[in-house]
């Protein structure tokens, strides 16, 4: 079996660092992936799909320190659920990428005359 993610994009919040009761740090942030895609009558059309990460250890103190609202990343891991009940008692499932790998990435952008676009 095979359960392996690997995304670009961009994180839309400053990460979140916590500590487990034994002290293990764990570190969540959200990361905006976008889709481009032609639509039945040939428009260009984006679409942005939120993920929720969660790093532990090693990769939280690294996400909890480095890992800020609008940083371009590679985030490889594997997708775990997971259950809980919210404070009005309901259960609620979540579907999270565990990080396995981190990388910073530089913003890609292109030039063209006086104007800057940036591609990613």
């Amino acid at each position: 079996m095979l359960n392996k993610v690997m995304l670009i994009g961009y994180v839309g919040a400053d990460s979140e660092m916590k500590f487990t009761p034994g002290g293990i740090p764990v570190t969540n942030f959200s990361l905006a992936v976008k889709e481009t895609y032609k639509n039945g009558g040939g428009e260009k059309k984006t679409s942005t799909l939120w993920i929720r990460c969660v790093a532990w250890r090693r990769w939280a103190e690294i996400a909890g320190e480095f890992v800020s609202k609008g940083k371009f990343l590679y985030v490889e891991g594997r997708l775990q659920l997971r259950s809980y009940e919210d404070r009005e008692g309901q259960k609620r499932n979540v579907t999270e990428v565990v990080v396995t790998t981190l990388r910073f990435l530089a913003r890609l952008y292109r030039v063209s005359g006086s104007k800057s676009t940036y591609l990613a």
